[in-house]
């Protein structure tokens, strides 16, 4: 299993895909579960070349208390990963993504849903930061097939427009939810439910 933070690194390795086969790719925030765990095994199985990225997205949280207690276990996260038999792990730093300066972005139509929240999933910083760093991971990465799960139906929504309107030559593969045992799908962000909450889900 390679890791790789550079994103020059990043992308010399994805002009080499080519003579290596077809390239599954599975993005994530990282305190990985067994939804993820799938993704990657179906990546595995059915692309040559499989690699899953690693990057807690700042841009799609509109509150920094947030974005600072999102779970994060790199260690484990890279233990499952090897045991799934992912051949590259890319974990970029924020300062390379995000360069100071950076001032491009891609703003998803919010028709594309009848209600848009202000806050949290779908709101429209939400929607910017998903489509943003997807096209980059896309450009960097360069893959045949992206992996994501029907949980995060309003992400794949985001991701099907962007790869048609930009003409983006990857195809999606969409896996079943994966829930834990009381029937909860499974999500990094189930980290801040409380069992209050959970009575009303």
């Amino acid at each position: 299993m390679r890791i790789i933070h550079n994103l020059d690194e990043m992308t010399e390795t994805a002009r080499g895909w080519l003579a290596g086969g077809s390239v599954g790719f599975v993005p994530t925030m990282g305190y990985l579960h067994e939804g993820h765990i799938t993704l990657v095994q179906a990546a595995h199985q059915e692309c040559e070349i499989s690699v899953a990225s690693i990057f807690v997205n700042p841009m799609q949280f509109e509150e920094s208390d947030i974005l600072i207690h999102y779970p994060r276990d790199l260690s484990r996260d890279l233990q499952l990963l090897g045991s799934a038999n992912v051949d590259v792990v890319f974990i970029p730093r924020t300062e390379e993504i995000y360069p100071a300066g950076f001032s491009t972005y891609v703003i998803p139509s919010s028709s594309l849903w009848a209600i848009q929240p202000t806050r949290g999933i779908g709101s429209r910083v939400y929607n910017r930061g998903v489509a943003t760093i997807i096209t980059k991971l896309f450009q960097l990465v360069r893959p045949d097939v992206a992996y994501f799960g029907q949980k995060n139906a309003h992400q794949v929504a985001i991701i099907r427009q962007l790869i048609r309107d930009l003409n983006i030559d990857v195809s999606l593969r969409i896996l079943p939810i994966v829930r834990e045992s009381d029937g909860l799908a499974m999500g990094g962000r189930n980290y801040f439910l409380t069992p209050l909450s959970l009575i009303h889900i």
